[in-house]
């Protein structure tokens, strides 16, 4: 049984690092002109919902269930989030995610994840009883001087060139395993300075969201956090007492029906002016769950001694429920909405959140894509590039251009181009290979996505005509009526 015990604290250190990356690729997302596009959402109805969510619970924990004041405020703000995992995954795969419901939700989760780093801290605070709060405060300060401005200066003069040499060994494993030596060093960092190996990640996120490297790391990083993520789900469910469940289940019931309807009535309250009665009530039941948060900092709590064992276990349980009812409300959220209110479905107004759409994709940056980037500028199209050789994307942001490195035929590259919102898709590559796996994952979204592509002889463009490509520029005929062309004029000019 003792060496049970021992494999499973193991296991439980091993998934929290789930947590960890969850809040590196959050981090990746952060950046300043993403967060000052959706202000109000962010900064207004997040900050509106955590507070009044936050402060609802916790005074209710106190008064009504005679919690202690410090233990009822954790509790109160960890039940206040919701599940950025679940939710964004299911707006995005539903395209639900450029609606604006959608998007309040999103302003509203990008707070809430925000507000993680003040509730961990807290946490420290807290538990710590060896000293007083203000010393405690005045310690946190000067170790939150000394790691932002460590992270300042390994973002600003370190990152890019310990990346650049990285990319430049063009090796797909070296360049992971220096991600990941990145942000578990910015997380042991973050531990050791007195906060949490979550901030850590986070920050190291925030610092990579800068470099040009960005949708590659995201890319490379998501299978890492999402079996990690999976891990720590599991190990939570391994600490539940069932026999606990069982004789406290009319609690658990009552307590997920109050929190839910609570957190749906709050968004509906603070969103109904603004946006409608229909957009409200989507927003509120998209976020009426706990999060995989709430679970971190309830299990934080309860191992710091700020929460009773029963006390996690009834509210882990009740967040673990609320979080696999998630995907049936989302994936029903048209019938529940039309069973609750009259108002008319407008279709919500799609919208894209990112601000850009309609604009070309170019796929490489050598001689061709070069010279097709040269006619879009002249054209003054919108486009961006997506490029791997990473010499080649320092010459086209050397230019001014937006060059971004990544692997094209990746899918969450492409999603992270908006591909689906893109006027079409120019594949300027050479390697045949590379041009087939590229067509086939274009191929593969659900949203029909216009591919130019350039055949080089008879048996590429019949490969790509058995891939349902319908815009091919065969290379040979093409050059050929130009040269004729030349050749044919009675004043040629250059």
């Amino acid at each position: 049984m003792y060496k049970l015990g021992r494999n499973n604290d193991s296991l439980t250190q091993i998934a929290e690092f789930g947590i960890v990356f969850l809040m590196f690729t959050i981090g990746l997302e952060f950046s300043i002109k993403h967060l000052l596009s959706m202000k109000k959402d962010v900064f207004f109805y997040g900050f509106l919902q955590v507070l009044l969510v936050g402060g609802a619970i916790a005074l209710g924990a106190e008064y009504f269930f005679g919690i202690e004041k410090k233990s009822a405020i954790i509790i109160g703000y960890a039940l206040a989030l919701s599940s950025t995992a679940i939710v964004l995954k299911i707006l995005n795969d539903s395209g639900t995610i450029h609606t604006i419901y959608g998007r309040k939700a999103l302003g509203i989760l990008l707070f809430q994840d925000i507000a993680v780093i003040p509730i961990l801290l807290m946490i420290n605070i807290f538990s710590n009883q060896n000293s007083s709060i203000s010393s405690l405060l005045l310690q946190t300060f000067y170790s939150a001087v000394i790691i932002l401005g460590l992270m300042f200066i390994i973002g600003k003069y370190l990152l890019n060139r310990f990346l650049s040499l990285v990319v430049w060994a063009d090796t797909q494993e070296i360049f992971i395993a220096s991600v990941l030596l990145l942000v578990v060093g910015a997380s042991f960092l973050s531990h050791s300075l007195g906060f949490s190996y979550s901030l850590g990640a986070f920050l190291a996120g925030m610092m990579m969201s800068e470099t040009q490297y960005k949708h590659q790391i995201e890319a490379d990083l998501v299978p890492f956090r999402d079996i990690l993520l999976g891990l720590f789900f599991i190990t939570v469910g391994m600490q539940i007492d069932l026999s606990l469940i069982a004789q406290n289940y009319a609690t658990i019931l009552l307590f997920l029906g109050v929190m839910m309807a609570f957190k749906t009535l709050v968004v509906f309250t603070i969103l109904f002016y603004s946006v409608g009665g229909r957009v409200a009530l989507k927003t509120g039941l998209a976020l009426c769950q706990g999060g995989e948060f709430s679970l971190a900092i309830l299990a934080l709590a309860s191992s710091s001694y700020l929460i009773s064992t029963n006390t996690s276990q009834v509210l882990i349980v009740t967040v673990v429920l609320s979080m696999v009812m998630t995907p049936f409300i989302l994936k029903n959220m048209k019938k529940i909405v039309n069973s609750i209110t009259k108002e008319p479905d407008n279709g919500d107004f799609k919208i894209h959140s990112s601000g850009i759409k309609d604009h070309i994709i170019v796929c490489g940056y050598g001689k061709l894509g070069q010279e097709i980037v040269y006619r879009l500028k002249k054209m003054n199209v919108n486009y961006l590039v997506l490029e791997h050789d990473i010499n080649l994307v320092k010459l086209g942001q050397n230019r001014g251009e937006p060059v971004y490195f990544g692997n094209a035929a990746e899918k969450s590259i492409l999603q992270n181009a908006f591909v689906e919102n893109a006027k079409s898709v120019i594949i300027a590559i050479n390697n045949e290979k590379k041009l087939i796996l590229l067509c086939e994952v274009l191929k593969s979204f659900d949203a029909p996505i216009k591919i130019v592509a350039k055949a080089s002889d008879y048996d590429e463009k019949k490969l790509l005509k058995a891939l349902d490509v319908k815009h091919i520029v065969n290379e040979g005929r093409e050059a050929a009526k130009a040269l004729l062309h030349v050749a044919l004029e009675e004043n040629p000019t250059e």
